[in-house]
């Protein structure tokens, strides 16, 4: 065999491996998208469902954070822009400077990330009035809030 064609056929191996490469990927994402069909029990509540500690936190946007999430700062500044009550709960200390109409948790003793069945920071869940969640899903930036708006 010529070396064109060992170069030739172990290129188009390389190809194949990462076709199938990519492909698992994009499958992995689009399982973890808001409308994907894999794990969706485990992004947090179910839209209709009571949500857990409501006598604690009340109606509002709930944003779970983390203090060395890079995005999460960014989501918690745009939510101010929201008019809506808006708690922070974060997974372990919460950072300084956070402005004062803003109900912050800090720490994973509470509970409320398993409780919500949080996945990742920075996600974000919609509390109605009457005690049921509206919306329940990741924020990957402070544009996706704006989603969550049709849900109040």
């Amino acid at each position: 065999m010529s070396f064109t064609t060992s170069a030739l056929l172990l290129s188009w191996v390389a190809i194949l491996l990462l076709a199938l490469v990519v492909a698992g990927l994009v499958r992995r994402v689009h399982a973890l998208g808001p409308g994907g069909p894999a794990g969706r029990a485990e992004l947090g509540p179910r839209p209709g469902t009571r949500a857990p500690a409501f006598d604690r936190l009340g109606p509002g946007l709930l944003l779970f954070l983390d203090r060395d999430c890079g995005v999460c700062s960014d989501v918690l500044a745009a939510a101010g822009a929201l008019g809506r009550p808006t708690h922070a709960i974060f997974s372990g200390p919460a950072p300084g400077g956070l402005p004062p109409e803003l109900t912050v948790l800090a720490g994973e003793g509470d509970g409320l990330f398993a409780e919500y069945g949080v996945p990742a920071t920075p996600f974000a869940v919609v509390v109605g009035e009457d005690g049921r969640v509206r919306a329940a899903e990741p924020v990957g930036s402070p544009e996706a809030l704006d989603g969550l708006e049709a849900a109040r």
